[in-house]
């Protein structure tokens, strides 16, 4: 019994190992007990909980995961692309709450990817496939029409790629979705907020209906943070991503319509040929 605790301990211990994005460490949570936290380069990633996968524990993770439930009817098998992997974190609260849906990941780190499977494995029911390449050409690779949902989370050095920023590479999201279908993606910026306004404006030069889910003092230009955009060629659920947001532990706000045209403060679309990263983040942000 002893020689099994000490080795269950062991287990626990913080995996760092070298990836290609930088210095990787896999840090336990010590309040759940087979619960992990990714760290990149000092910048957290992912939170995953092996024993409740439908446990989100990240503000903004936690946001997709209410546009993930308002995809489609509750149970409701989805075809989704992921683009960033993560610790897959994600894919596998999809594979929880909607079973049988099928999933694709798209990550460019695969010495990151190995990791992930050997210290933090998939449900083997779990129906994801995971292809090692740059996310805008895993994108390409994809069919027309095929996905319920694209989710987009792509950080290298804690910044979002240019190429994956703009109205070209939108073009390409919608492309991959279905009629009803909706993309969303993870983004950060802070004061004055050009970035945001300026993904806004890209966003809104692909998809007819949008929306922004953030912490208000990140919508006021108070703090660095991030922002959920939600894009769609369809009404959006706006009414019960509202509550949901609203009533969360990480409480939100949703800007959409009107409100979000103003916010916008009439920001030019990104094209390849403008695009820059997205803005670096405060060494403050991660103390």
């Amino acid at each position: 019994m002893a020689r099994n605790r000490r080795s269950r301990d062991a287990a626990r211990e913080a995996v760092v190992e070298e990836v290609d994005g930088g210095l990787a460490e896999l840090l336990p949570d010590r309040d759940r007990p087979r619960a992990w936290t990714l760290v990149i380069d000092g910048a957290p990633q992912s939170h995953v909980d092996l024993d409740d996968p439908a446990y989100l524990d990240f503000e903004y993770q936690r946001r997709l995961g209410h546009i993930a439930d308002l995809a489609a009817a509750p149970g409701t098998p989805l075809h989704v692309l992921h683009l960033g992997g993560g610790a897959f974190t994600l894919a596998r609260y999809i594979a929880a709450t909607r079973p049988r849906s099928t999933q694709q990941i798209v990550e460019r780190d695969t010495v990151l990817v190995s990791l992930v499977r050997r210290v933090l494995p998939l449900d083997p029911q779990a129906r994801v496939r995971v292809r090692g390449a740059d996310a805008r050409e895993g994108l390409a690779k994809v069919p027309d029409g095929w996905a319920d949902l694209v989710i987009a989370d792509v950080f290298s050095g804690a910044r979002t790629p240019a190429h994956l920023t703009s109205v070209e590479f939108l073009g390409d999201v919608r492309r991959v979705l279905k009629a009803e279908g909706h993309y969303a993606a993870n983004l950060a910026d802070g004061p004055p907020l050009g970035y945001l306004r300026g993904q806004l404006a890209t966003a809104a030069a692909v998809f007819p209906e949008l929306a922004l889910v953030a912490d208000p003092a990140v919508l006021r230009g108070k703090r660095f943070g991030n922002a959920v955009l939600l894009a769609s060629a369809r009404p959006l659920p706006i009414a019960e991503l509202t509550r949901r947001s609203a009533s969360d532990p990480h409480p939100a706000r949703v800007e959409h319509g009107r409100a979000l045209v103003d916010f916008g403060g009439g920001a030019a679309a990104v094209t390849d040929a403008s695009a820059v990263a997205s803005p670096a983040p405060p060494p403050s942000v991660f103390r």
